[in-house]
């Protein structure tokens, strides 16, 4: 009897697990389907000011702009990392993490001065038992980042380069490339004529030849930072929308080994009340064999 106790409430235990994680499964794809929208409505723009601004920095130019020229000496560089805030979401940080411990690694290797800005309280924990001190942490941007919340990180990262406090900025997160296929990066988004070697620009796009007006000047200084916000937005929704996948694929995994321990325990209670009627059923007969 006690045995058959235990396996009941051991699966009452798997059926309120499996209610949870069947319930996260469902949210975290109504917020997919969000996230996905929203990645998708700006990657077609991103794409296209990014290859324009790539085409601008090997144009020949009279005028340059500061965000698209490498500084003489690197000294100082910022490894952005995008992390949760929550759990549950499989390897989706573990992967992010490892990769911008490689990537700070050898930044260090190099003799740069590396500070880290970590966003997702994940991201801050892992540094923390590391024993590795961050410069800035952000908590603030949840399954919805929003341009005003990153345009004012993207406006700090444009003055600091301008200004020569920092050399280069990279970004590590997961990037979304389509339902199916996610695949962590680590992408240096300054400067920003790195953007022409990246995979969104292929090396035989065709060339065009611009003419500007009023000057050259004044569009470059109005395209080239929205070129550099708009892709660190981008990485920002791309973040958003695969940590929505990896949670989504996660509770979906929950839930159908849930499924499977509900099956196994069913028929473990099944034969142990099965076994218990039998007892009892051969103690009455013994008992009746007794009294004659």
């Amino acid at each position: 009897m006690a045995k058959a106790r235990a396996i009941v409430k051991r699966l009452k235990a798997v059926k309120n697990i499996r209610k949870i994680t069947r319930t996260m499964e469902l949210i975290a794809t109504a917020r997919f389907k969000k996230a996905m929208d929203r990645a998708s409505e700006a990657a077609a723009y991103t794409k296209k000011i990014s290859e324009l601004v790539a085409d601008l920095s090997q144009a020949n130019l009279e005028f340059h702009h500061p965000l698209l020229e490498k500084h003489e000496s690197e000294q100082n560089a910022v490894l952005l990392i995008l992390t949760s805030n929550r759990g549950l979401c499989g390897g989706y940080n573990s992967g992010v993490l490892k990769a911008s411990l490689k990537r700070y690694q050898d930044l260090q290797a190099a003799g740069l001065n590396v500070h880290l800005e970590v966003s997702g309280k994940r991201g801050i924990s892992f540094l923390k038992f590391q024993n590795i001190a961050a410069s800035e942490t952000y908590t603030h941007f949840e399954d919805r980042p929003t341009f005003e919340e990153v345009d004012q990180l993207a406006s700090r990262f444009i003055t600091d380069y301008i200004e020569g406090k920092i050399d280069r900025l990279d970004v590590a997160y997961t990037e979304f490339v389509s339902s199916s296929r996610q695949q962590t990066v680590v992408q240096s988004l300054l400067p920003i004529g790195a953007l022409g070697s990246s995979a969104e620009t292929s090396e035989t796009a065709q060339k065009y030849d611009y003419e500007f007006l009023p000057s050259a000047q004044e569009i470059l200084e109005e395209i080239v930072p929205t070129a550099f916000k708009a892709r660190l937005f981008k990485c920002f929704l791309d973040a958003a929308v695969s940590e929505q996948i990896a949670r989504m694929v996660a509770m979906k995994g929950a839930t159908e080994n849930a499924n499977d321990m509900v099956g196994s325990l069913s028929a473990q209670y099944n034969r142990a009340r099965q076994s218990q009627i039998t007892s009892e059923i051969l103690e009455i007969i013994g008992g009746a064999a007794a009294l004659e």
